[in-house]
């Protein structure tokens, strides 16, 4: 078999055509923009690589019929917050062979290897984990924007290779025709109208603004997760971009106590339902049919993307409130039946418990996986969020 770095327009088609190979007459699989796969691994288009880097591979069988594909990425922000230096693979995709996904997984791994890493999770982006994050074990169905789609038999070759469960992505689907429970709703009214509090959805017109504050929020909310690191303005710059010409303004809210910024959420509309006729391409003509399916408004979903609350005001009721607000805009676009909150860690039991006190139903698991290099290395999961990783945190300081 032989390995191909991807350097060109025709390693670059070929690909992407491993994928549409492998899941050919699969109705779940919606292909994804060859644009936005492309763009994660050049150097000028994902800031990532300011702090990082990054490559891909295809690999051609003796027959000369590609059978498999793999990415390899460092993200300097987050690569040295573990006890072993950590790089990541992704994009992956390949026949279910055992020898194939073998070469492939060694690929990756030599590549980080040589670069420092001693271990890598998988299949993971190269850059934030709201998307592409996360091999799918449960919920075999067609996914929202920005969540992992693979053939079952995926976890196997992980599984086979040496990965274990680092930790597991929980997603759940909330039908927006049925009503919040009772106790629940009177909860998130009650907060929603308390003076101190004040509730809005961005207006792009002011989105430098909403920036800051959104860094402010992530700071204090994410702190207390292990591997937290700073989040670099130019970074979320980058992506709002690319937001702004596909997003609505009504799906993302602040909440301020007085003027100071305590809770950021943002809802997108699951724009794989009209990708899924695009075929991943991202011409003008497709560009014309994008415009046109959503006025048709064949969008009926939405995914809730991010949620969070800095500590101070976590379980005071915002997470409610900020439902409480949504709802009024949801009955205005009445073409939209479902949402999907997606997707919460096993680590952070506290907001899966608010996902089903909302009356979120189980829908999709998918799994982060991680291989450590040195085999006699101790397994350790993702630890909990709160006071395991507070001590974790003091003990490396003292070391």
């Amino acid at each position: 078999m032989q390995v191909i770095e991807v350097k060109d327009s025709i390693t670059r088609m070929a690909f992407h055509n491993v994928a549409k190979d492998i899941y050919k007459g699969d109705p779940n699989w919606v292909p994804p923009l060859e644009v936005m796969i492309d763009n994660a691994f050049d150097p000028a288009k994902n800031t990532f690589y300011k702090n990082g880097d990054g490559t891909r591979w295809i690999l051609k069988n003796d027959e000369g019929k590609f059978v498999g594909r793999i990415g390899a990425f460092i993200n300097g922000n987050r690569a040295y917050t573990f006890n072993q230096p950590t790089g990541g693979c992704g994009f992956f995709e390949c026949i279910n062979d055992t020898e194939v996904s073998t070469i492939l997984f060694d690929t990756a791994k030599a590549w980080l290897a040589e670069r420092g890493m001693e271990a890598m999770d998988g299949p993971v982006n190269f850059g934030e984990n709201l998307i592409n994050w996360g091999l799918l074990v449960e919920g075999y169905e067609q996914q929202g924007f920005g969540m992992p789609y693979n053939k079952p038999y995926y976890i196997d070759l992980f599984r086979d290779y040496g990965f274990e469960l680092y930790f597991k992505q929980f997603s759940y689907h909330l039908n927006h025709k049925d009503p919040f429970p009772e106790r629940f709703w009177k909860i998130a009214e009650w907060v929603a109208k308390k003076p101190n509090f004040r509730f809005e959805h961005v207006r792009f017109d002011n989105l430098e603004k909403y920036l800051k504050d959104f860094v402010k929020i992530y700071d204090q909310a994410w702190a207390r997760h292990d591997n937290h690191q700073s989040v670099d303005l130019d970074d979320i710059r980058g992506m709002v971009k690319m937001a702004k010409l596909i997003e609505d303004e009504e799906f993302i809210w602040f909440a301020y106590n007085n003027d100071e910024p305590v809770l950021f959420y943002c809802m997108i509309p699951d724009w794989n339902q009209i990708l899924k006729k695009l075929n991943g391409k991202a011409n003008i003509w497709n560009l014309i049919k994008f415009v046109w399916y959503k006025k048709m408004r064949v969008i009926t979903r939405a995914r809730i993307l991010i949620m969070g609350v800095v500590p101070k005001f976590q379980g005071v009721g915002l997470e409610s409130a900020v439902f409480w607000h949504l709802d009024n805009v949801m009955k205005k676009k009445l073409w939209y039946n479902q949402v999907e909150l997606s997707w919460v860690g096993d680590f952070n039991p506290k907001m899966v418990a608010i996902y089903i006190s909302v009356g979120g139903v189980p829908a999709k698991t998918h799994y982060t996986m991680r291989y450590l290099f040195d085999r006699t290395i101790p397994f350790e999961r993702a630890p909990m969020l709160g006071k395991e990783v507070r001590i974790l945190r003091e003990q490396k300081e003292m070391t």
